[in-house]
């Protein structure tokens, strides 16, 4: 008995991926954006991406040490974590919050729940959305950023002030900057370029498809040109496009493996789901951003999502199935 073969029935599908070669990818896809960040604020950026990093890594590995649980941080989830929670802070963020939120996304979010592919919904923004619970003041405070970007105000009156914060007070921005990156912003999501040259190597090595960010970016496009009040303006879409965490969360974490659906309807479903929800919270609620929450939301219905668009089985059973 001991010598029988399990065999399965097709296809048989043979892959060398594995858990920390897609997580060292999405890593690399991250540093032209980090690096952008770096450049852009300076060393109180890099100081905090490490500070998050270390963080969430040594949080995961103290939890299953002191569990007795497999020691995991190898396949490099912590890493990406700390990479991505860090780059949803502004660079004003005090050291021992970013710490706190490493440590609530690892523990909370991702540990309690069963570590790497139980969570149920992407601990990076499970932290970011608990410093803005927390420390709501700080996490929008983007007063060390430049002000370059935003034409036809002061530098006093908009030092604070995002270019989407701007755009929804009624004022203009100029979209070649924040397509550049020179705008106040969050460490990681103010340069688009940096993102999609990311985003770019992400598609080459097949970690991602283009189905949820495309589904995500062309609906939500579509929206903000039906209810943003400007008609077709292209400038007006290029800053909604360009302005916040939309590249960034499409392309990095909407596409969280575990918190997305698995189906190919499914993850057309829930790009489109993203992009309208971001809509709703950008264009007619009082808030500038939404990309967090939006995809927070998205991550609760994946279960749904999934059980509506999950392929039929084929035979008489599932026939009989229908006919009930």
């Amino acid at each position: 008995m001991s010598d029988m073969y399990n065999v399965s029935t097709s296809p048989h599908v043979r892959s060398s991926a594995t858990t920390q070669r897609i997580m060292l990818d999405v890593a690399i896809a991250l540093v032209p954006a980090g690096a952008f960040g770096i450049y852009r604020f300076g060393i109180k950026a890099l100081v905090l991406m490490l500070v998050c990093i270390a963080g969430c890594v040594l949080t995961e590995y103290l939890y299953e040490l002191i569990m007795k649980k497999t020691i995991t941080i190898m396949d490099c989830s912590a890493l990406v974590t700390g990479m991505l929670l860090a780059y949803n802070l502004p660079v004003s963020m005090p050291v021992w919050m970013a710490l706190i939120g490493s440590v609530f996304a690892i523990l909370v979010v991702k540990m309690v729940f069963g570590g790497l592919g139980q969570n149920f919904m992407n601990p990076a923004l499970g932290g970011r959305c608990f410093l803005v619970a927390s420390f709501g003041s700080y996490m929008n405070d983007f007063s060390e950023g430049i002000v370059d970007a935003v034409s036809n105000a002061t530098a006093d009156a908009v030092s604070g002030a995002t270019p989407l914060a701007t755009l929804k007070n009624g004022g203009s921005v100029d979209v070649m900057e924040m397509f550049i990156g020179n705008i106040n912003g969050t460490i990681g999501e103010v340069s688009a370029l940096a993102i999609l040259i990311g985003a770019g190597y992400l598609l080459l090595r097949r970690v991602i498809t283009l189905r949820i960010p495309f589904a995500y970016i062309a609906s939500f496009a579509v929206f903000v040109l039906l209810f943003g009040g400007k008609g077709f303006d292209i400038e007006f879409l290029g800053a909604h496009l360009f302005g916040g965490g939309l590249m960034l969360g499409a392309f990095f974490m909407a596409t969280d493996y575990v918190t997305s659906p698995i189906t190919i309807k499914g993850q057309w479903l829930f790009g489109i789901f993203l992009g309208l929800l971001t809509g709703v919270f950008r264009i007619l609620g009082s808030s500038a951003e939404g990309v967090s929450y939006a995809i927070i939301l998205g991550n609760l219905i994946v279960p749904l999502i999934e059980k509506v668009t999950l392929p039929k089985a084929f035979g008489r059973e599932a026939e009989k199935h229908e006919r009930k």
